[in-house]
């Protein structure tokens, strides 16, 4: 049974910083393209940040420069460094696998993250 399992969200200001964590189980981690997307009230969910299975990573314009994305393969573990967190961050957070970019994908079930004063 695959399972993402989102952590780390948390209410922070402007300004701020927090870390996210998507704990993977039931996949073969490294084979796994990852993703984090992200969906505000009202809004569509939109892709935020990913990862490749070599280690290329690519980010949306409106996070580049402060958020950074990474993985732990030996424990696998996705991450979402968000730095200089803006209240236009606030959104719920989800981690995406999917295999080698192409095939089976699957979701955690999101964090929140607020940024407020």
């Amino acid at each position: 049974q695959v399972q993402l399992v989102e952590s780390g969200g948390g209410s922070v200001q402007p300004g701020g910083s927090l870390r996210l964590s998507c704990a993977a189980s039931g996949i073969t981690f490294s084979d796994y393209v990852m993703n984090w997307y992200r969906q505000a009230p009202g809004n569509k969910r939109e892709w935020v940040a990913a990862i490749l299975t070599g280690g290329t990573t690519n980010y949306a314009d409106s996070v580049k420069g402060r958020f950074t994305i990474s993985r732990d393969n030996a424990k696998n573990t996705l991450y979402l460094q968000m730095n200089s967190l803006k209240p236009e961050d606030t959104a719920v957070y989800y981690c995406k696998a999917r295999f080698r970019g192409w095939g089976s994908e699957y979701w955690g079930q999101g964090t929140q993250v607020i940024v407020s004063s």
